[in-house]
């Protein structure tokens, strides 16, 4: 037994009952509480996984460094970039006074359309997994706990926190699973987070399968379960089940209820001393257990991680088609156009959102990089799902009761009209579920025309402009999609406004009973459709420029938490914008940011596209350098972009299957998720799964095969830089198996490696398979099965693709999973 293990048994027996148990709920929104009579600190988690947070609310708060989402770091295909990131975010979790970062996200994108894609690295289980494995290791080497999330088939926002995943064993094992398996044994994540939906018709937060049998038991996993915030619905199911953590604070099903439970019976004291001992060793290897310090969050904008963040997003950029037109050449007119152009689009939404530093836009990124002098600018239409918030500053006066009746108890400001409201609002003076607010501020028109004003809440709300009410989710409030699936769709109203116009804005807000999730939150917005003028004004501007680069794709309000998307259509004109600007220019090119495929029907008819996903703070930096060749594209996708939406794995004409049906969401693709899909169905995708282009060329020689018929063959091969720049080159490694009793993926990833090359640079690289990359899983033995046969091999540079191919023979073979 080490001394830390020595130590914290010795601190668990000498608690009492009462205390072991308030170890295992939080105290508030973002920590534990201290056991002081025993000299042991105060644990504190930060949401992640593209920055910390803090303990702050989910808008505004403490700034902090915004890093590339998910899908942007899944592009990558480079685990050593995501260590080194998880170095940074250590820092970052400091500055806020934490210890455990809620990060990373390792669900697998089932879908084109869920909500949360952004958030996760890719569709392939062994790409999501040697990236979390870096991110992980990265992140602990500091001291830091890693918490891996959503434990499991949390694949959709749609009724995400009821809906019940039904996903067979060998589809969990083979695909979901995985990610979650490799950060317990390889990079000893230290803790995990259950997701909010049910699995099988349990939930996950007292699934004793999962937790218990697969977790702890087949993976030997030490570390500390947690519920998602409210995800937990029981005292003695989740604890005998495995959950040591219920969040947030203060507990609900916990505490007194829990100390009952031990006295009935109904929960050994064991189980709660095992579940306490999870938490302290989590502390220990945290430094928690002996950190007394006052809680204080630092805005620290570290040089070293605008470096970072700047080179990450180069790095993640793929470029999908190009002819030649980039990089762009000097002194050439660029035309930037399109909703994104001067909106920097550097985050998702939801609880993975922060106060950035600052944001860079790709208008900014280009002025400073080639002077504004040589750019035109034309938004040409808007992309918005709700209308822009509206800025302050607003005066708000909160009132002790839902009537914003009497006097106010509280009055203050806020920078914009937008708000969640957590804990301690009004600075404690109200209820944070028993509050009405009234905000009171302006709105000056920048043009005249109609305007539309929109208002969204967790709570009922209404605006009004010049003491007329123009939108409300008051009396007409009804469940959305919006604030996590707590809030109303947004409600919209006109009002024709004057140039130069300044009017009266009141916001009155009032807390309501939640669903699953307590909490309030308001978010209201005034905008002007542009219509057919603002196309021909982005037309003209392509006119008169050598390049028109359209800016164009989604924001946080379509891929954010809490609701999946209506499908991959570019929303509002953007695919007619692009049409009509590469009718006038056929120098167009058009940079995508969005958190996962959309359709393209205008592909064939422009120079070059350029996805850059949600790539942080730096974004307008990082494509820059990228457009001006500065930097290469480094990115291959992580996820398949169908032709159509159609196309996917989970469009299917069954509801069950997707969205789900009567409170159950059946995974019927089963292992066929992402390119194995396509493959299946003979479909060929748009954009390949792994396929992206280089500004140098790259040739791959001197195959060799080494060690067929044994467990552990190798391949080997030579990568040279034909061309006269530096780049980067993925090889990648697919196994297409033997004949087995089951069905099976016609290519499988296991293997891949990422290259930076210099110009005539040559290397050589070594990929090694093992007895499990030829494996399925057998649900009734519950045993991993190599069936005998021959094996195909392959090496390509996109899943579709073949640029040596082999083949290896291989054993029967069979071990429980227990054993990996």
């Amino acid at each position: 037994m080490t001394a830390d293990e020595t130590r914290i048994a010795g601190l668990v027996d000498a608690m009492t009952l009462a205390e072991q148990v308030s170890l295992l709920a939080g105290a508030d929104f973002w920590s534990l509480p201290a056991i002081e009579r025993l000299g042991i600190g105060r644990l504190r988690v930060s949401d992640g996984p593209n920055g910390a947070r803090g303990g702050g609310s989910l808008v505004g708060g403490v700034k902090a460094a915004a890093f590339p989402v998910g899908i942007a770091l899944g592009a990558s295909w480079n685990p050593a970039l995501a260590q080194e990131i998880g170095v940074a975010l250590a820092d970052e979790v400091k500055s806020k006074g934490a210890h455990v970062l809620l990060a990373p996200t390792v669900n697998i994108h089932r879908s084109v359309t869920n909500g949360r894609n952004f958030e996760c690295y890719s569709e392939d289980p062994v790409l999501t997994a040697e990236l979390a494995v870096g991110y992980i290791t990265g992140l602990q080497s500091q001291g830091i706990g890693a918490t891996i999330k959503h434990f499991i088939g949390n694949e959709s926002e749609v009724q995400r926190t009821t809906i019940s995943s039904e996903i067979d064993e060998r589809t969990l094992r083979e695909v979901y699973l995985l990610p979650f398996e490799a950060a317990v044994k390889r990079a000893g994540v230290w803790a995990v987070m259950s997701s909010y939906n049910r699995l099988g018709g349990t939930y996950t937060s007292e699934h004793g399968w999962l937790l218990n049998t697969v977790l702890r038991g087949d993976w030997g996993f030490d570390g500390v379960v947690m519920s998602d915030w409210f995800g937990s619905h029981a005292t003695e199911d989740t604890v005998n089940n495995g959950l040591d953590l219920e969040m947030p604070g203060p507990s609900r099903d916990r505490g007194d209820k829990l100390v009952a439970a031990v006295a009935a019976g109904t929960v050994s004291a064991a189980t709660v001393r095992g579940a306490a001992l999870n938490i302290l060793r989590l502390m220990a290897r945290t430094g928690a257990l002996d950190d007394h310090r006052p809680h204080v969050e630092q805005a620290i904008d570290d040089p070293a991680h605008r470096a970072l963040i700047r080179r990450a997003g180069a790095e993640g950029a793929v470029l999908l088609a190009n002819d030649g037109i980039l990089p762009l050449a000097s002194g050439v007119k660029v035309a930037v156009i399109g909703p994104n152009a001067r909106v920097a689009q550097i985050m998702g939404g939801g609880s993975a959102q922060i106060n950035a530093h600052y944001r860079v836009s790709i208008w900014d990124g280009l002025s400073a990089a080639v002077g504004e002098a040589a750019l035109i600018h034309a938004p040409g239409c808007r992309s918005d799902r709700f209308q822009p918030i509206l800025q302050g500053p607003f005066k708000t006066e909160f009132f002790a009761n839902t009537t914003l009746s009497g006097a106010p108890v509280h009055v203050g400001e806020m920078p914009d009209a937008m708000a969640f409201w957590l804990e301690n609002v009004a600075d404690g003076k109200v209820k944070a579920t028993e509050f009405s607010v009234r905000l009171t501020g302006s709105y000056t028109a920048e043009a005249s025309g109609i305007h539309l004003a929109g208002i969204r809440s967790a709570g009922f709300s209404r605006m009004l402009i010049d003491g007329v009410q123009v939108a409300e989710a008051w009396e007409s409030w009804a469940p959305g999609e919006t604030f996590f699936e707590e809030g109303s769709a947004e409600m919209t109203g006109s009002v024709d406004l004057m140039a130069g116009q300044t009017c009266r804005v009141v916001i009155e807000f009032a807390t309501k009973p939640p669903k699953v999730l307590a909490f309030a939150g308001l978010a209201a917005g005034i905008g002007r459709p542009l219509g057919a003028a603002g196309i021909a004004e982005a037309v003209a501007a392509a006119r008169n420029a050598d390049v028109a680069l359209v800016c164009v794709g989604r924001n946080a309000d379509w891929d954010g938490e809490g609701a999946d998307l209506p499908h991959i259509t570019l929303p509002g004109d953007q695919n007619a914008l692009i049409a009509a600007v590469a009718a006038v220019n056929p120098r167009t090119v058009v940079v995508l940011q969005t958190g996962g495929p959309v359709e393209m029907p205008w592909a064939g008819d422009v120079a070059a596209i350029l996805q850059v996903w949600y790539p942080g703070q730096e974004a307008g930096n990082a494509v820059a350098d990228v457009l001006l060749g500065h930097a290469e594209p480094g990115g291959r996708l992580p996820q398949t972009f169908p032709l159509r939406w159609q196309d996917n794995p989970t469009r299917s004409q069954d509801p069950e299957i997707y969205p789900g049906l009567d409170g159950r969401v059946r995974y019927g693709e089963g292992v066929f998720v992402g390119y194995r899909h396509y493959q299946a169905q003979g479909i060929d995708p748009l954009y390949a799964f792994g396929h992206g282009l280089s500004y140098t060329s790259f040739a791959l020689s001197d195959f060799h095969l080494d060690g067929s018929g044994t467990a552990s063959p190798t391949v080997t091969l030579r990568v040279t830089n034909t061309g006269s720049r530096a780049g980067s080159e993925v090889v990648q490694l697919y196994v297409t198996p033997a004949d087995a009793p089951v069905p099976r993926p016609a290519r499988e990833l296991k293997a891949f490696a990422k290259l930076h090359l210099a110009a005539g640079e040559s290397r050589t690289v070594t990929l090694a398979l093992s007895r499990r990359d030829f494996a399925w899983f057998d649900v009734v033995a519950r045993h991993w099965v190599v069936s005998a046969g021959r094996y195909g091999v392959t090496l390509a540079r996109h899943a579709g693709g073949a640029d040596w191919q082999a083949s290896v023979t291989m054993a029967a073979a069979a071990w429980p999973a227990s054993a990996g």
